[in-house]
C-alpha cells in the first residue's frame, strides 16, 4: 500500500516531462535550447545552483496559453497521485511570464486554479498554489503579482514565495509585495537557506515567513535550529534538488539528520521533479534512509499544509488512519 503524502514545494514549470516540454515548445513557436528529450535530458545534468537558475530561465517559459497552465497541473497531479499523495502546495512563477513575454496574469492564473478543480475530479487531489516571485524582479510587478494572487485566494492561492540567488539580492525591496500579499490572507513562504546561510533564513523570518522552501543551512546555526524548532517552522527540503544543484556535495553531507535531531519539522518534496529525474516516491525513500519516516514526513506537510476548513479535516483523518 502507498502510503498517503503531502508534497508542499514542487515547481510545476519544473514537473512537466521533458517529451511534454517540447510538445508545448512547438505548439507556442517557442525554441528551447535543446530539441530532443536526450537533450534536454543532457541539459539538466547541472554544474551548479547559477547554472540550473540559467537553465531555467532557458527552459520555462513556453508557457503561453491558459490550456498550457491547466495542463501542467493535471499531469502533475496525475503523477503525484500515483505516489500517494493527497495535498499539494505547487509553485508557478507569474511574474517571469508577464516580464518575458507579457502574458496576462488572468490567463496563467485561470489556467493554474482551472487545472486543481480537474485534479480534484480526477483524482481526488486537492491542490492549493503558492506563486513565486524571484529575487531581482521589478519591485512594481512584485506588487501586482502579489495583489493578483490575493485577487485569486478564492481560487485556491494561499501563498506568496520568492526564489532565485538568494546570496544576490536581498528582501528588502519586496517588503510591500509581501504586506501586500499578508493583509490579503496569502502567506510569505519564501526560498531560503538553500544557496544562502543562516542570515538569510533569519532575513526571511524577519519579513514574515511562516514555513522555509528549503531552509536546510539552518543546520549551520544551533541557535538558529532550535528557534526553528521551538517555533514549529516547517522546513520544505527537496534532498535530490540540494544534490543536483551542489548546494550538498553527496547525500552522506545533507543535513537533513541534523535538522530533524534538533526537532526541526522538515516536509518531503521534489522542488523540480522534471528537471532532477526524481518523483515524490524516491524522495521518500531518501529522506527515508536519512531517517525521516513516512510518518514524519506527513506530520511536516500537514504542520505545514496553508489549506483550511474541510481540506484540513480532511488531511488530519487521514493522518489518523494511516
Amino acid at each position: 500500500m502507498v502510503s498517503a503524502k503531502i508534497e508542499l514545494h514542487v515547481h510545476l514549470e519544473g514537473a512537466i516531462r521533458p517529451a511534454t516540454l517540447l510538445e508545448i515548445a512547438r505548439r507556442n513557436g517557442e525554441v528551447l535550447p535543446a530539441d530532443t528529450v536526450e537533450g534536454l535530458e543532457a541539459l539538466y545534468r547541472f554544474t551548479d545552483f547559477r547554472h540550473f537558475l540559467s537553465v531555467w530561465r532557458m527552459t520555462t517559459n513556453c508557457l503561453r496559453t491558459a490550456d498550457d497552465f491547466r495542463r501542467v497541473v493535471v499531469d502533475y497531479a496525475r503523477e503525484a497521485h500515483g505516489h500517494g499523495a493527497v495535498y499539494l502546495e505547487a509553485i508557478f512563477s507569474p511574474a517571469e511570464r508577464v516580464e518575458s513575454h507579457a502574458i496576462d496574469w488572468d490567463e496563467m492564473f485561470t489556467g493554474y486554479t482551472e487545472g486543481a478543480v480537474e485534479a480534484r475530479e480526477r483524482f481526488g487531489l486537492t491542490v492549493r498554489f503558492t506563486p513565486d516571485l524571484y529575487r531581482g524582479c521589478p519591485v512594481e510587478l512584485a506588487e501586482e503579482c502579489a495583489r493578483v494572487s490575493v485577487r485569486y485566494r478564492d481560487r485556491g492561492v494561499v501563498g506568496l514565495g520568492i526564489g532565485g540567488d538568494e546570496r544576490r539580492t536581498p528582501l528588502a525591496p519586496y517588503g510591500k509585495a509581501v504586506r501586500i500579499a499578508r493583509e490579503g490572507g496569502v502567506a510569505f513562504v519564501p526560498h531560503a537557506g538553500e544557496a544562502g546561510g543562516p542570515e538569510q533564513i533569519r532575513e526571511a523570518l524577519e519579513f514574515g515567513a511562516v514555513r522555509l522552501r528549503h531552509g536546510i543551512r539552518a543546520a549551520d546555526d544551533p541557535a538558529l535550529l532550535a528557534e526553528l524548532a521551538d517555533r514549529g517552522v516547517v522546513l520544505d527540503v527537496s534532498v535530490t534538488s540540494n544534490l543536483c544543484t551542489g548546494v550538498v556535495g553527496d547525500i552522506a553531507a545533507h543535513p537533513l539528520p541534523r535538522l530533524r535531531a534538533a526537532g526541526v519539522l522538515c516536509s518531503v518534496n521534489t522542488d523540480d521533479p522534471a528537471m532532477f529525474g526524481t518523483d515524490l516516491g524516491r524522495e521518500h525513500a531518501l529522506a527515508a534512509r536519512l531517517g525521516v519516516s513516512a510518518d514524519d514526513a506527513y506530520a511536516a506537510g500537514l504542520a505545514g499544509a496553508l489549506c483550511e476548513g474541510e481540506v484540513l479535516t480532511r488531511l488530519r483523518a487521514v493522518a489518523s488512519t494511516s
